[in-house]
């Protein structure tokens, strides 16, 4: 259980990074061409998706676009994420949230991740500046507060921590391109190539009874992260202006866990139909 718990961990973090192999229930026949939808960052978005690994429920991830701010003539958009784990998982209790202000050309200014312990709540946060070329990382924990460490590191570009990276995917997909995204993730610099398809496929969810249409993309990291995973990575988004993630598989040490969509609630939105 040890294990399900390190991987229940990080799973937050790997899909927003789009570590995933193939989705479930795809119809391979319908391929068709996509032309680019604009896309909208709804105010109050609350999406919600049950992670599984085997026949194994392990928990929820909780995905919130909360407001949209300004801040010496800056807009920025203010995002959240909960992971947590179900109570009858034995010897887990996972409770994490992830922040993250990005702005309008959706880039972070802003990254917080807090984990509740048995005593204590710990914390990371970084401070981008970009007009001083800075990045600064902040780490220590609540109840007592109590800094642990407090440094400033150049920066030469532009960057996404791990939420941020998640919403830059989704307001590009219905695009054909190629780019290389910098990110600073688990206090490194990397980068991450995303492919952008043109392509839609048709794919099957739990939550709803008809097939949805999703563009795809697909791409790699630098970086080789934890439990052996090697960087590859595809994702679906809804193929609509949402762009809201359907399902994602990803491949672990230890086999394949599944991210699904399950409930939603969105200015009356629900997953397009074909």
């Amino acid at each position: 259980m040890k294990i399900l718990k390190k991987l229940l961990f990080v799973l937050l973090f790997l899909y927003f990074c789009g570590f995933s192999n193939a989705p479930l229930h795809i119809r391979n026949e319908m391929v068709a061409w996509s032309h680019q939808l604009p896309k909208e960052m709804i105010i109050g978005e609350d999406i919600t998706y049950v992670v599984k690994y085997s026949l194994i429920k392990l928990g929820e991830v909780r995905l919130q676009v909360l407001e949209k701010k300004e801040k010496n003539g800056r807009v920025y958009y203010r995002t959240r994420a909960l992971i947590d784990s179900y109570s009858d998982i034995p010897f887990v209790d996972l409770h994490q949230i992830y922040e993250s202000n990005f702005n309008t050309e959706l880039y972070s200014d802003y990254f917080k991740h807090t984990e509740k312990e048995k005593s204590y709540v710990k914390f990371t946060e970084y401070f981008f500046d970009y007009t001083k070329s800075t990045v600064r990382v902040k780490k220590g924990k609540y109840n007592p507060f109590q800094i642990w460490a407090d440094s400033t590191t150049r920066v030469k570009t532009r960057y996404q921590d791990g939420l941020s990276l998640f919403y830059f995917a989704r307001m590009n997909t219905g695009t054909r391109k190629t780019v290389d995204v910098p990110c600073f993730v688990t206090d490194k610099f990397v980068n991450t190539k995303i492919n952008f398809h043109g392509t839609i496929e048709n794919i099957s969810i739990d939550a709803v009874n008809y097939e949805i249409p999703c563009a795809s993309l697909d791409g790699h990291t630098d970086f080789v992260s934890i439990f052996g995973l090697t960087g590859n990575f595809e994702g679906w988004f809804t193929n609509d202006k949402n762009a809201v993630p359907a399902i994602a598989r990803m491949k672990v040490i230890i086999g394949n866990v599944t991210l699904e969509l399950k409930s939603w609630k969105k200015n009356n939105w629900n997953p397009p139909g074909i």
